[in-house]
């Protein structure tokens, strides 16, 4: 059994001091391990990223109950720039680039909160090329001018030039190929087992999720729904019907899709 890096106990997330979001969510992050927060738009997924790695003050959001620990210390009043430090770098939703700088100079953004030297500093930068191999044939590219998958790439870069021990990961595979996603996908997978960097990844694409991720989590309108290990998901016929599309095969009229319903357990 891994170590507990992360546990998030029992989250509510106010917005606007008005709109609930986060309804009592609880989940835990093992170190060396890739989780999956599945559900779909509007679930919850990117706030409680965001609750993490206390970014939600810029967009007027309050964790207003339960807990956030980080190795047991509690981390809810720390800064963006402190969980940095403390390993936890985020890689928001949307291929946020630096559209005016090159792809190298994206990169070693990420790199300013380290104080570990040049010289250890340029070898996580040659180890993100051994990884991303097309950022280096195009790291004197201007980002605006490179392809959402390049895009991606550079984002997730730029996050392991602060050599973290923890990645949240948002939505990775969100307006990509489903062969760039793929790609993706199995870097992510390689820098959690030849790196031991731990991940906590939110995404939609329900399916490729589970196959990648040791472990996962559903949220529905702000709450956990369904947890367990990602091979035990892939297999349960809730999800299969409703996140992977693939259940219902006996099911033979409208009647019996409303007889089903009644099995999403988290509907009553």
């Amino acid at each position: 059994m891994s170590a507990v890096l992360l546990n998030v106990n029992g989250i509510e997330v106010i917005y606007n001091h008005v709109i609930l979001v986060l309804k009592g969510v609880s989940l835990q992050v093992p170190e060396g391990k890739v989780v999956a927060l599945l559900g779909g738009n509007g679930a919850g997924k990117t706030t409680t990223l965001r609750a993490i790695s206390n970014l939600l003050a810029g967009e007027r959001g309050d964790v207003t109950k339960g807990s956030i620990e980080l190795r047991g210390d509690r981390i809810e009043k720390l800064t963006p720039a402190d969980m940095v430090t403390r390993g936890v770098v985020q890689v928001m939703e949307g291929r946020h680039c630096f559209a005016h700088l090159s792809i190298e100079d994206n990169l070693m953004t990420g790199a300013y909160t380290r104080t570990d030297g040049k010289a250890a500093v340029a070898q996580t930068l040659e180890k993100v090329y051994a990884y991303f191999p097309r950022l280096k044939t195009r790291r004197s590219s201007q980002a605006a001018y490179t392809s959402g998958g390049e895009q991606q790439m550079c984002a997730i870069g730029r996050a392991l030039m602060a050599n973290p021990k923890m990645v949240l990961l948002d939505e990775p595979s969100m307006g990509l190929a489903p062969q760039i996603v793929e790609e993706v996908f199995e870097i992510v997978k390689d820098l959690n087992t030849k790196e031991g960097v731990t991940f906590l990844l939110a995404e939609q694409n329900t399916n490729i999720a589970l196959r990648y991720a040791d472990y996962g989590y559903i949220l529905e309108n702000g709450r956990i729904v369904m947890d367990g290990a990602a091979g035990d998901l892939r297999e349960n016929e809730d999800v299969k019907e409703f996140y992977l599309g693939m259940g219902g095969g006996d099911r033979k009229s409208f009647k019996d899709v409303k007889s089903y319903k009644r099995r999403k357990r988290w509907l009553a």
